[in-house]
């Protein structure tokens, strides 16, 4: 007997502790640059507290033409993008988590990162990174993020 009401103790926590919570809301946010060039993607989806963007290129916001300058200013504004995005979102870069950087060219790593830290003159996020060979548009970086927005 107490075998089975052990059992059914079991399956009761087990079965509370898999249910999700009913307020847990997706959300899907799409900038109106994206809408405009009608890109098959989302800037972000937004799980509770959690932001997770999509990857970010160093492009003029709204067109497919990346900046000129190089990796420095590819850079520079793919770090911008970023920012954008968590902005209208209610978060900042200080909210981002984790980053995983694709690079084209892995000896231009040190001048990403020169322009990278600039971003996060604080606390540094995780991040991952690799190099890739065939970028979006030609690019030569993109950055994908997670953010957890601050609870006010």
């Amino acid at each position: 007997m107490k075998y089975i009401a052990l059992c059914a103790c079991a399956l009761v926590l087990f079965l509370t502790a898999c249910q999700q919570p009913k307020t847990l809301q997706i959300q899907h946010y799409q900038s109106e640059n994206t809408k405009k060039m009608d890109l098959p993607f989302s800037d972000a989806v937004i799980v509770g507290d959690m932001i997770y963007l999509s990857g970010n290129l160093g492009n003029v916001p709204g067109t497919f033409k990346l900046v000129e300058g190089g990796i420095r200013a590819e850079a520079k504004q793919t770090m911008e993008n970023i920012k954008t995005v968590l902005a209208a979102n209610g978060a900042t870069m200080d909210d981002i988590v984790k980053c995983q950087v694709f690079i084209a060219d892995i000896k231009e790593w040190s001048t990403f990162n020169e322009e990278y830290v600039k971003f996060f003159p604080n606390k540094k996020p995780a991040r991952s990174a690799l190099g890739a060979n065939g970028l979006a548009l030609g690019a030569r970086v993109e950055v994908e993020c997670m953010a957890c927005k601050k609870r006010k």
